[in-house]
């Protein structure tokens, strides 16, 4: 593991997160998967629109295969291994009111981004760990999904507890390990970009 020192204090949850690929095939309880989910929705939105959707499986469930067959062939090859996977959808319109057309939502990928991150740390306090991955067969979803055409697949999330790295394809088994962060000086600018 590397060493992952924030440079200002801040809560450990942070620095805990982190995505790991190796899972150890264990189920979740399903009341741990909605804590996960309750933590996204209490996600902030752009005008309370809260675009966010997510459609999941718990290893064993009957739709468990389906949402493992919408992974791109690398991701399928070690997320099939984890104990939930959910797809995260971001609402691309905002319905109109009063008679009006609906209009489009300029914000739906930001929100959805929150809900992510509320979800992955949420994750952290419970003991497990989310891994996001945008290698998803987007052209595949809406129909297998049932999904409606204004809601765009964002992400699919694994879900687990941290598995065996030897057990991982032998080219990812040395990328197993939490990534740095660039220092704060570098992305950070008082006043004007530096």
């Amino acid at each position: 593991m590397t060493a992952r020192t924030p440079d200002h204090p801040i809560v450990n949850l942070f620095v805990d997160r982190w995505s790991p690929r190796a899972f150890d095939r264990s189920t979740i309880e399903e009341a741990d998967l909605k804590t996960i989910l309750e933590a996204a929705r209490w996600s902030p939105s752009a005008f309370n629109i809260q675009p966010w959707r997510f459609v999941y499986a718990r290893r064993g469930d009957a739709d468990w295969q389906i949402l493992v067959d919408l992974l791109n062939p690398f991701n399928r090859d070690w997320a099939q291994h984890a104990s939930a996977l959910v797809y995260l959808f971001s609402d691309s319109e905002v319905d109109g009111k009063d008679g009006k057309p609906n209009r489009a939502n300029g914000l739906h990928t930001f929100d959805a981004g929150s809900a992510w991150a509320h979800a992955a740390l949420q994750a952290t306090a419970l003991g497990f760990h989310a891994h996001g991955m945008a290698g998803i067969l987007k052209d595949e979803i809406h129909e297998k999904l049932g999904v409606p055409e204004r809601y765009l697949p964002q992400i699919a999330i694994a879900i687990g507890r941290r598995g065996d790295t030897a057990d991982l394809p032998e080219t990812l088994q040395e990328r197993e390990t939490p990534s740095s962060r660039k220092p704060l000086a570098e992305i950070a600018f008082a006043g004007a970009w530096a």
